[in-house]
């Protein structure tokens, strides 16, 4: 069995209440199913991030953060990654709720360095784990307050493909990471803040210069934790 290092976070417990789930119901058939792109008025005592989990989990939905608050579509750009699948001109989105409140809430003005992971272990029965989290940023910006409010776009995950599974130490690992080559139109999108986001207070801070070192020296090391 494959052991998690204690630096990665877990999932925070999710609200499954019928009237909780309801309100989740509600939400996705009036705002999200017909699509238009309009933002959803949340309106429910259950976090924010539980509803995107739960939209990601049980509808063909997944999700991009970004600061930029008026997005009709997406196109496909080049990234900057590690990985070969997230190191194309693709639109890439998230299975998962929490991973894009990430992005949505760093403040890019003043990091300008992130490093981060989802993702969940295969058991030898199929069954996934529950979602694990990596969430770091340049250290020297931690104490300049380095958050802003967001956006989370709900896709439409039809024409989106997901990063082909990891073996480590002989065991699957499925990442929240998905890919489009095409464009995008969002369905809706949801307003974020960083209190909206459990894991602010944790996050971890980093030296791009010795980070890149150790990249270098390893570069199967990630996260090349501090």
């Amino acid at each position: 069995m494959l052991e998690i290092p204690a630096y990665y976070f877990r999932q925070p417990p999710v609200e499954t209440s019928p009237a909780t789930i309801a309100g989740f119901e509600r939400l996705y058939r009036e705002y999200v199913a017909p699509g238009g792109g309009l933002e959803i008025p949340y309106d429910l005592a259950a976090p924010r991030w539980q509803f995107l989990c739960y939209v990601c989990n049980h509808k063909n939905i997944l999700l991009h953060g970004s600061a930029e608050r008026n997005i009709t579509e997406f196109e496909p750009r080049q990234s900057n990654d590690v990985d070969e699948f997230g190191n194309r001109r693709a639109v890439y989105a998230a299975s998962d709720g929490l991973w894009p409140m990430y992005f949505a809430i760093v403040d890019r003005e003043k990091v300008s360095s992130l490093i981060n992971a989802c993702f969940q272990v295969i058991g030898p029965d199929g069954v996934k784990s529950e979602p694990y989290y990596y969430f770091s940023i340049t250290g020297e910006a931690l104490a300049d307050n380095p958050w802003r409010d967001g956006m989370i776009y709900l896709l439409p995950g039809a024409t989106f493909e997901p990063q082909p599974l990891q073996d480590i130490g002989g065991v699957p690992i499925e990442v929240a990471q998905w890919a489009s080559l095409v464009e995008v139109t969002p369905l809706a999108k949801l307003a974020v803040t960083p209190a909206d986001f459990p894991f602010l207070k944790q996050v971890y801070g980093h030296d791009p210069a010795a980070t890149m070192e150790k990249v270098r020296a390893n570069p199967q090391g990630f996260p090349w934790h501090e």
